[in-house]
């Protein structure tokens, strides 16, 4: 008892979709054999029926079929439920009605086969249909099977992040080292991880620092450095150091638990394409319910011998022919395994709307500035001029980084880092004093060194005339001249710039192939957008837009009619990522990415927005596909088991072959919608 109480949410959940599994195999495995013995049994080719008198044979099968009907399957009772409650009807409907019909025709032929009068009487044959009956609802049931087996591998996503989660933490309390259970760890506990532990829960490192191996949340394959101050994620594995860490996340709050039941609900949700499917259902099962009493009738007028033997199976073939199973499962198959796909590639979509929605997308509006870009500033362009002190950029680069060595401004610490990554060993600056808004003033090994923009150096007199078309063309290009002079003689320019990602290029050409438009939003200036967006190959830009601004003009596109998807970092430009008819975040986890957006690229990687519209085209098309597919078997079929080819052709459906065929159609949509497995979204 005490160990069950320990169980998570999530693993009583698995428990009782194990029990469900469990019992629906054991029903499976029932119906099949008792199908089995039933078939033999009718057909007289079981050892030993063939010696059994004939009424006796009957009353053996109606016992035999009993089970079936009844227990195996008492999930389609539910069909009845419906109709009778709601006034309405589902696939259960159509199922239920025609096995009760066919079972009880059986049922009336073997208990009246005891007193033969009455058939003559009654106009009855001697024709029992047990058989269809219970194999109807066992292949029926099997179609079930794969349904649930289906929907268990498309969630094995989930199944994974939920095995990774650590059971104990080791918490450090009152300076003694306590292992607690995951449950019990607070916000607040100061947790201890060694190499090779996983990390307990989301926290924020306090002592040490490590590297962590963080690709089962973000994708990235390489480790990444984590030192004071720097959040960690609950289920990464630590790699390298021991590390303290303050724990600020814990059970349905961590990152982990979010991921997770984003993926859930964006499983259990529906698409607009499957409400349209569900609608349609509403209206088909009783026309068809309608058809299969129309038929039953017909035959009964204008059938040979009036035979209600004959009118009471046309009845039964239409409503187990007509089951829309394959169109029930054509729509939320393909959800279920294309949302489980894009969460194993670290595509978290929150709904069955918005992967139907990036479907329909033909515009695309990048943030720059952490989306198109990297988000922060780095050295781009070291220009030297020559005098007594400085003859190359190392030297330029080591009064530059000295002077800006304790400086807390993102263009001092590009510089810093810079000359770190060259290896240049700094020394402590003298005299450090900040202007605001122009430079630095510092001394280094008794130079005096002045940094800062064009307007500082010429208020202190330093002579910059010669650089100044060198200036002015870096400005152009979006980035940011820092000027040096050492003892008020020009030194260098280092431009520093926020560079673009990688593979923005790659992706913006990939998305304009597919026929998509793409737009650059920002606030930065004209210039500086129109220079980036070159690199990018993005041909349309709205510059200096405030953050305010940036879902107004969001909402210009869409009334130009545009389908729009907006894909920003998700915190200064979540009005915008909300207003969008797809909102795709990019983040390494934090709240603000996962709430803003209807899909969040766990990566931060942009190749995220391409893998999204491909999975999304691929999913629809997928649906399209089986809905196809399941209109077309009905249309063709239904005809054919009330028998409208039968006094031309001659041509008839038994029950038992109209399930076979229906369960063949669910298998047929179920594996059909998963090659979305296959699908490559590289």
């Amino acid at each position: 008892m005490a160990e069950q109480a320990k169980l998570t949410i999530e693993q009583k959940k698995e428990l009782i979709e194990k029990k469900k599994s469990e019992i629906l195999l054991r029903k499976l495995i029932a119906g099949i054999i008792l199908s089995v013995i039933i078939l033999t049994g009718s057909m007289e080719i079981l050892p030993g029926f063939g010696f059994i008198a004939e009424r006796y044979r009957f009353l053996i099968l109606l016992f035999l079929t009993i089970p079936v009907q009844f227990w195996v399957g008492l999930q389609f009772f539910k069909g009845l439920t419906v109709l009778f409650r709601y006034k309405t009807a589902d696939m259960n409907t159509l199922v239920i009605i025609g096995t009760l019909a066919a079972f009880a025709y059986s049922t009336i032929v073997a208990v009246f086969s005891f007193f033969p009068g009455i058939f003559s009487k009654m106009g009855l044959e001697k024709i029992i249909y047990f058989d269809s009956s219970a194999i109807i609802i066992t292949l029926i049931l099997l179609g079930r099977f794969f349904e649930a087996k289906a929907k268990g591998r498309a969630s094995d996503a989930i199944k994974k992040l939920l095995r990774l989660k650590p059971s104990k933490a080791v918490v450090l309390h009152d300076g003694m080292e306590i292992e607690k259970d995951i449950d019990d760890v607070k916000v607040g506990d100061i947790i201890i991880v060694r190499p090779g532990d996983k990390i307990a829960v989301d926290g924020v490192v306090v002592e040490g620092m490590s590297d962590i191996d963080e690709s089962m949340v973000t994708g990235e394959s390489l480790p990444v450095e984590r030192r004071k101050d720097d959040p960690v994620i609950g289920a990464t594995i630590n790699i390298s150091g021991t590390f303290k860490f303050r724990a600020t996340k814990v059970g349905k709050d961590t990152f982990l638990s979010q991921i997770i039941k984003m993926v859930e609900e964006a499983q259990g949700s529906k698409a607009p394409i499957q409400k349209l499917a569900d609608i349609v259902a509403s209206y088909f099962v009783p026309v068809v319910i309608g058809i299969a009493f129309l038929s039953f009738i017909l035959w009964m007028i204008f059938g040979d011998n009036h035979s209600f033997s004959f009118a009471i199976i046309r009845f039964v073939s239409v409503l187990v022919i007509a089951c829309p199973c394959a169109l029930g499962l054509a729509t939320p198959t393909a959800i279920i395994v294309g949302t489980g796909k894009g969460a194993e590639s670290g595509i978290l979509i929150r709904d069955a709307q918005s992967l139907e929605a990036a479907y329909k997308l033909n515009t695309i509006v990048f943030d720059k500035t952490g989306t198109l870009t990297k988000g922060e500033p780095v050295v781009t362009d070291i220009i030297v001029i020559k005098n007594k002190i400085i003859s190359n950029e190392n030297e330029l680069l080591f009064y530059a980084a000295s002077a800006e060595l304790r400086s807390e401004h993102p263009l001092g610490k590009a510089i810093v880092k810079k000359a770190i990554e060259q290896n240049i060993k700094l020394t402590e600056p003298e005299k450090f004093k900040a202007i605001s808004g122009k430079g630095i003033k510092a001394e280094v090994k008794g130079f005096e060194i002045n940094k800062g923009n064009y307007g500082f150096m010429k208020e202190l007199g330093v002579d910059i005339e010669a650089s100044k078309n060198d200036i002015v063309n870096l400005g152009r290009q979006g980035k940011t001249p820092v000027i040096l002079s050492i003892n008020q003689q020009a030194a260098g320019i280092i431009a520093v710039a926020d560079e673009l990602k990688e593979n923005a290029a790659g992706i913006v050409s990939s998305l304009k192939k597919l026929g998509l438009k793409v737009i650059m939003l920002t606030g930065d200036n004209k210039n500086t957008a129109e220079y980036i967006a070159g690199l990018a190959g993005v041909d349309d830009i709205m510059a200096e837009v405030l953050p305010g601004d940036k879902a107004d003009k969001i909402k210009e596109l869409q009334k130009s009619g545009n389908m729009v998807a907006m894909v920003g970092d998700g915190i200064n430009d979540a009005p915008a990522l909300a207003q969008a008819d797809i909102g795709i975040a990019l983040g390494t986890g934090t709240d603000i990415a996962l709430e803003a957006g209807s899909v969040a690229l766990i990566s931060g990687d942009l190749s995220g927005v391409l893998k999204t519209i491909k999975l999304s085209r691929n999913t629809i098309r997928i649906v399209k596909q089986n809905l196809f597919w399941a209109f077309i078997y009905n249309i063709i079929l239904i005809p054919i088991a009330a028998g409208a080819f039968y006094p031309a052709f001659g041509i008839l459906i038994n029950p038992m072959f109209g399930a076979a065929a229906m369960a063949f159609s669910s298998i047929s949509v179920i594996s059909n919608s998963l090659r979305l497995r296959l699908f490559r979204l590289n």
